[in-house]
């Protein structure tokens, strides 16, 4: 509404506008009567200002303002609100006491139209699921906090103020501390940004946070390494805009678990922002779950494991290659944290950390022994391929993000090529050795699921311990791993089907079964599903290209290369668009009010 005109027009419901065209009276408001869901005149919404429509000047008779700063509306004009798409609903505790409790009490408040069923008390997604949220005027709806925010975010900013937020009486207004709201803002997407979350759930998270706590004129910027959020109090104040740049990335799905919740509690207005800095303080002072020496031990356990995988035999020698890999990956990672205490980049730590395992796959074969040594290299590769950057950087891509994505897709290719650097340059020398390497130990060897499923399932338990991911969830990604690689199995030896579309197909069972049990848990997917991808990555085609470069076979070596790219960007497409197909199929609440589409929904034909 123009501050001290009129309703807009463009702020004005369309189910009212739709009914007045018509000429039914009924349907509409009477002037000054509050309607269904529009709070009584005189009684404005937690900090949410009238929102001028971008052609009309504001009146001289400006509208007051109390000792806050907050504007007092006119005592005979109505309010006009645009109406949102879910239905009234309490907050849904999200904390892990919460989740613990009984089934919600006789009374609770559910959505219209739909009993209070015991998933809305334990704060967990009903089984007939939750697609796009919609928005409401008035308290938080029942859809995860991922859902509303991201359709809000995408919802023009005069149309943001009264969705999913609870409206207090005038006297109940308290004087906000913008910078400390948005020095929390950012600090929340900060940390979520650092541990791999896509661009748009970050921008999701802070402007959930910010339109919590009664800033509604936000708008947040997410690139690869800076987030910053700017806030207009009114339509003629300047704005105030606040940046922080992430310079520490890190890969703590426990912590991000524990921020999802803070996030939950914050939009579903059960935190303050006091209450919400202690918490997010004991986030970051918290320690990680697992202990360094065994994050080595995982990383030896897992090249491993990855040696059974693509070996795919359990003879006296396969235990000796699964020994040898687990003792070269566990000193390529400790002399990879030796030459991070020296300040080197994180390129070079890739290139220490893949000699070892191609070193000792070197040395097994000299002399003629028959040894697999390429089986040894390949699991090596296994524990150092950034599959997790990987994924989020294909996701920022398809959900219109292209310069974090092309950001995160060139840091994916400077790790990779750290690693084909460190174990091109052992391959060399042990060529010119003599070395009898035989790429086809790895690669097309006989399927044996009696230990390739099992190894497929060590794998990605070790991969996600590795990624720091809470105990609780370790059996549910193990599970999903194995699904995973069962898929690309079948597909691959039953039914013929090229490796490259048996992965993504593979890759998009995970991202279902991923995006289905993190909405169950309402939690991130990344911990379900970036671990559970661990087997279907392409190591044995990437040492293919290597040794060939190796032995002065360039063609040979670009078509695997190229096909090892393929598989890659098929394994986080398939990934997406599971968790897209999840999404598609849910149900919603009941609600009312336009749809949202993204950015990168909109038909533009490439123009």
């Amino acid at each position: 509404m123009p501050e001290g005109g009129k309703p807009s027009r463009r702020g004005r419901p369309s189910v009212e506008r739709g009914a007045r065209d018509e000429g039914d009276e009924a349907a509409s408001p009477a002037p000054g009567t509050p309607g269904p869901g529009t709070p009584a005149p005189g009684t404005p919404a937690l900090g949410t200002p009238a929102v001028a429509s971008p052609d009309t000047a504001p009146s001289e008779e400006a509208p007051s303002r109390d000792a806050g700063g907050a504007e007092a509306p006119l005592p005979d004009a109505p309010l006009s609100v645009t109406p949102g798409l879910l239905g009234h609903a309490e907050p849904v505790g999200t904390t892990p006491s919460s989740l613990e409790q009984g089934p919600a009490p006789a009374g609770t408040t559910s959505v219209p139209d739909r009993p209070a069923d015991e998933w809305a008390a334990l704060g967990y997604t009903p089984a007939a699921g939750i697609s796009l949220a919609q928005l409401r005027v008035g308290a938080p709806g029942a859809a995860p906090w991922p859902d509303r925010m991201r359709t809000l975010l995408r919802t023009p900013m005069s149309e943001r103020p009264a969705f999913e937020r609870t409206s207090v009486p005038e006297q109940a207004e308290v004087v906000r501390n913008v910078p400390r709201i948005l020095d929390l803002t950012l600090r929340i997407g900060e940390l979520l940004l650092a541990s791999g979350e896509s661009a748009e759930d970050v921008e999701a998270a802070m402007l959930g946070v910010s339109h919590a706590y009664g800033l509604d004129r936000c708008e947040p910027q997410v690139t690869f390494t800076l987030i910053s959020i700017s806030y207009q109090p009114s339509l003629v104040d300047p704005p105030v805009t606040s940046s922080r740049v992430v310079r520490r990335r890190g890969s703590d799905y426990t912590r991000l678990a524990a921020v999802y919740r803070l996030v939950a509690d914050i939009t579903s207005e059960e935190a303050s922002v006091e209450e919400a800095y202690r918490r997010f303080a004991e986030i970051r002072r918290n320690r990680h779950p697992y202990p360094g020496w065994l994050l080595s031990l995982a990383t030896g356990l897992l090249a491993g494991s990855a040696t059974l995988l693509v070996g795919g035999t359990a003879d006296p020698q396969a235990w000796l290659v699964f020994v040898t890999a687990f003792v070269a990956s566990v000193i390529g990672d400790r002399l990879a944290w030796a030459v991070s205490t020296r300040g080197l980049p994180e390129f070079y730590q890739f290139v220490v950390a893949a000699m070892p395992a191609a070193a000792l796959g070197v040395v097994l074969t000299l002399g003629q022994s028959g040894l697999r040594g390429s089986v040894v290299i390949t699991g090596g590769l296994f524990a150092l391929l950034p599959g997790r950057a990987l994924v989020a950087a294909v996701a920022d891509g398809l959900t219109g993000f292209y310069i974090t994505a092309a950001a995160r897709l060139l840091e994916v290719l400077y790790l990779v090529v750290g690693i084909v650097l460190g174990v091109l340059l052992v391959l060399y020398v042990g060529v010119k050795f003599d070395a009898s390497l035989h790429p086809e130990q790895s690669i097309g060897g006989k399927p044996f699921p009696a230990l390739q499923l099992p190894a497929a399932m060590a794998l990605t338990l070790f991969f996600a311990v590795l990624l720091q991911t809470s105990r609780r969830v370790l059996p549910v990604v193990t599970l999903l791993g194995g699904v995973g690689w069962t898929v690309f199995g079948v597909l691959t030896v039953r039914a013929n089907v090229s490796p490259i579309i048996a992965t993504g197909i593979a890759a998009g069972m995970v991202g279902l079964f991923g995006q289905l049990a993190s909405r169950y848990r309402y939690a991130s997917s990344l911990p379900y599903v970036t671990a559970a991808l661990g087997p279907l990555l392409p190591g044995s085609v990437i040492y293919l290209g290597l040794l060939s470069f190796a032995k002065g076979q360039p063609l040979t070596g670009l078509i695997a290369v190229s096909r090892a790219a393929a598989i890659a960007l098929a394994l986080a497409v398939g990934v997406n668009l599971g968790g897209e197909v999840a999404r598609l199929f849910m149900k919603v609440p009941p609600g009312h009010g336009p749809a949202v589409v993204r950015p990168a929904a909109k038909r533009t034909r490439g123009f």
